[in-house]
């Protein structure tokens, strides 16, 4: 039997998702995806997991896409393609969906889809050193899977402009300077980072659910403030009854 490709561990409310495979840095293939999506289901429907946090192993954080799908897509006819490239986009649409508050605790390099991956974390949190890098340009290819929308929507054009047209590289220190990350720190701090920050979404799931939907219901620029404020309104009330009526 295969060695599993996308670990998950579960600890006192914190669900650690861990891409594994450091031969190919963490890449995404049909194996990784079938995982991840078995993953994200077995978190949605525990109700002691407050937080996921979404991690590589070794020194990389996912390096995308394997090579081996890339080359098997080349001179493909466009449905297969696009079948081909939907595949590997349901490992972080799915990511997107969880039901929990998601940290991206980005250990090292991140490339093509694997910034996808991060991009869809409700918060990021790189090492200093990591490496992160659009990746698609340099080898021909057209950004997918909503790459540029995913990092303006954090930072602005002139950032998904930066990465997915003109293909740069920056690194932890960078990507926290232009909010792509919400901070970068030493490698023996990351961990730390994450549960300091995450500590009492994992001991409140219930609350953690209802905070990280308000935040994908509200923060929107799209959304006027006064359903904001209804929406906020209800979650709040129930903070303050569910004591009472035990949910």
């Amino acid at each position: 039997m295969s060695a599993s490709k996308i670990e998950l561990v579960v600890d006192s409310g914190f669900a650690w998702i861990t891409l594994r495979g450091i031969d190919t840095k963490n890449s995404l293939d049909e194996e990784s995806v079938v995982q991840m999506l078995a993953v994200c289901d077995q978190i949605d429907s525990d109700p002691t997991i407050g937080v996921a946090v979404v991690t590589g192993e070794g020194n990389a954080f996912c390096s995308g896409a394997h090579t081996s799908v890339l080359a098997g897509l080349r001179g493909q006819s466009e449905d297969l393609v696009r079948s081909g490239l939907g595949r590997i986009y349901e490992a972080f649409t799915r990511v997107l969906e969880l039901k929990v508050p998601t940290v991206a605790m980005i250990n090292g390099s991140a490339v093509g889809a694997g910034v996808n991956l991060a991009m869809v974390c409700d918060i990021r949190v790189a090492d200093r050193n990591a490496v992160i890098s659009s990746g698609f340009a340099r080898l021909g290819i057209h950004p997918g899977g909503g790459h540029m929308n995913l990092i303006a929507r954090a930072t602005n054009q002139s950032v998904a402009g930066a990465l997915g047209v003109f293909a740069q590289k920056i690194d932890g220190v960078r990507a926290q300077e232009i909010g792509l990350v919400w901070t970068a720190v030493e490698s023996d701090q990351l961990k730390p980072t994450v549960v300091g920050m995450a500590q009492h979404l994992a001991s409140d799931p219930a609350l953690a659910r209802e905070l990280v939907q308000t935040l994908r219901d509200t923060a929107n620029p799209n959304v006027a403030w006064i359903n904001a404020l209804e929406i906020e309104r209800e979650r709040q009330m129930w903070t303050f009854t569910r004591s009472q009526t035990g949910d």
